[in-house]
């Protein structure tokens, strides 16, 4: 027999940022377990591609042109959704940017842009589909944070403050929103193998490094964030919220030193 514990059959899901990379993975993921799955983004075409790419499963997967760090089109996003559903159950924040470089040199447009998507955008997202759960007492948001809230790497330290705020923002959005049945928890990824990151890792001496200190002794793939991400959408996380929970193969578990065992 079927457990639907871990079932997010026919559960409505929300991704945003989800044309490529780990929101592209987790929207195919719930999509190919039977969710009702809306991807949003920013570029028409992109999404309409990944959309008809991923719909495998009993639904078709529905594109929503949305740029989060527009509170204007996250209302209109919530008046086109309520238009077609009575409920959202997930939403997964996945839209996110970066850049690598050092701290004495970005621009205030380039702070600007990182902290507009990540952490502003992240939150008027939350709170556009939070208000509806709170109406229906009922829903689960899952952020993507990152292995930064852990130890800020070189050479992104805005990204690592807008991953910072997410961490307090998913705890804070936690403690106000449980009354009404509505969790919110995040998932941090470690080092993932994307189509972004494909050429950094591609170097020798970056994946040596990382695999030392990668517990599992190895770089992540997209589809590793999905068994956490279903897990905190369905009924088998009802009594989690305010959780960052690191998938990150054990990077965060400790330090390799080269020291003989």
């Amino acid at each position: 027999m079927a457990d639907d514990l871990f079932s997010v059959a026919d559960q409505v899901v929300v991704i945003s940022g989800a044309s490529r990379g780990i929101g592209k993975s987790l929207a195919a993921g719930f999509a190919a377990r039977d969710a009702q799955v809306v991807i949003t983004g920013r570029e028409a075409e992109t999404l309409e591609q990944t959309a008809k790419e991923i719909s495998t499963g009993k639904h078709a997967v529905r594109s929503v042109v949305c740029d989060v760090s527009d509170v204007s089109a996250l209302e209109q996003l919530v008046t086109t959704l309520k238009a077609d559903f009575k409920r959202i159950d997930t939403l997964l924040n996945v839209a996110g940017v970066n850049k690598r470089k050092k701290v004495e040199t970005f621009t205030p447009d380039e702070y600007d842009f990182i902290l507009d998507i990540n952490l502003r955008g992240t939150f008027f997202m939350s709170q556009a589909i939070g208000k509806w759960m709170i109406a229906e007492r009922h829903g689960s948001i899952i952020t993507i944070d990152s292995l930064n809230t852990y130890a800020p790497l070189k050479g992104v330290l805005p990204y690592a403050m807008s991953k910072a705020g997410v961490s307090m923002m998913t705890r804070g959005m936690a403690c106000e929103w449980g009354e009404y049945g509505v969790r919110v928890n995040a998932l941090a990824p470690g080092f993932i193998l994307t189509d972004m990151t494909n050429k950094l890792w591609s170097d020798p001496t970056m994946q040596a490094w990382g695999k030392t200190n990668t517990a599992l002794s190895r770089l992540g793939q997209v589809e590793d964030m999905l068994g956490t991400a279903i897990f905190l959408a369905s009924k088998a996380s009802a009594f989690m919220t305010g959780q960052v929970v690191y998938v990150d193969g054990g990077f965060s578990s400790g330090i390799n030193w080269p020291i003989p065992l």
